[in-house]
């Protein structure tokens, strides 16, 4: 574990407990059955970054409320409803080093509680009595969703460009980090000066948490990962590293390249020669690049808070977004 992660963990502990009791507590499902499915995708590991963004922004906003950990639960409740559902769409066969939820239940039981989940994220959002709280979520779903169409249109298309890969992983991860950062500002009542503020830093983290996240398909390893190694260009996503590599390569690599990406069943070795080509025309350190330009604009954005322990923490989780290695 790396000193920065050490150093924001111990920082957050306590809201990292309060926020895992909250998910359990306001699940409430009637069946067990949908508890089991949930608590699958729920409780298998993940970083709970999006509701600590929340609860930290509020905070930095001086909100004084008692809503802030159980309304950091749509979040986490929307996002892991949006897993349930894209494994099934992809196919993929891990999450978090488990078996993908509708291989284990099945098809039907996967998206029924992955429905479950989103009404469970409106109903948590409803209880602040906010319309606009309400109609940000709201938004929010109807731009992942969008995003995640976006990007099934074009599985495997080697014309996919690198403004329409941003917008791609804009809708389907970035408004997330976004929104969590927006809300935090609204429940807190915070100046509209503040409320901009860090809607643009959730932005930009989330656009460089993505990047950096589609990275690591190219550089770490299955255990590392919790998922199958190469499972982004096996399912036919085109994401930075490669869209940069057909615009650099010579024309055999290309054609080689765009053959590996037409043929899903490629070997470990073939995947082994495409990270090498990737490293080799410098798209791993252009996708690097990209990610921390989104990480130097996040941070400034953070100007207009007055120095505080919460906002060296949200600093500090930036600066994680691009070191992390899970």
């Amino acid at each position: 574990m790396s000193d920065l992660k050490r150093k924001i963990l111990a920082a957050v502990q306590v809201d990292l407990e309060a926020i895992e009791t909250a998910l359990a507590e306001n699940l409430k499902p009637h069946l067990d059955l949908v508890r089991d499915v949930a608590g699958h995708i729920l409780f298998s590991g993940g970083k709970r970054l999006r509701p600590l963004l929340m609860v930290l922004s509020a905070r930095v906003c001086d909100y004084t409320g008692g809503y802030d950990k159980t309304f950091s639960t749509a979040l986490e409740y929307l996002h892991a409803a949006t897993l349930l559902h894209d494994d099934l769409v992809d196919g993929a066969s891990l999450r978090r080093g488990k078996p993908a939820a509708y291989l284990k239940w099945g098809n039907p039981i996967a998206v029924l509680t992955g429905d479950f989940l989103l009404a469970r994220a409106l109903s948590v959002s409803a209880a602040t009595g906010s319309v606009r709280i309400v109609q940000i979520l709201a938004e929010l779903t109807e731009q992942m969703s969008q995003g995640e169409v976006h990007q099934l249109m074009r599985k495997g298309d080697i014309r996919l460009a690198e403004d329409e890969y941003l917008d791609v992983i804009r809708r389907k991860t970035a408004v997330l980090f976004e929104a969590a950062c927006r809300v935090s500002a609204v429940l807190a009542g915070a100046p509209k000066e503040k409320e901009a503020a860090l809607a643009q830093f959730g932005f930009n983290l989330g656009m460089a948490f993505q990047v950096a996240d589609d990275l690591f398909d190219y550089t770490l390893e299955t255990p590392q990962m919790g998922k199958q190694v190469g499972a982004d260009l096996r399912e036919g996503k085109l994401t930075l590293p490669v869209i940069h590599a057909l615009r650099q390569v010579q024309a055999a690599d290309r054609e080689w390249l765009v053959s590996i990406i037409r043929n899903p069943q490629f070997s470990a070795e073939d995947f082994r020669r495409v990270v090498d080509l990737l490293g080799s025309c410098g798209a791993i350190r252009y996708a690097e690049q990209t990610a921390e330009k989104y990480i130097a604009i996040a941070k400034r954005e953070l100007s207009v808070f007055p120095p505080s322990a919460t906002l060296e923490t949200l600093v500090d989780i930036a600066d994680y977004a691009l070191h992390r290695h899970v």
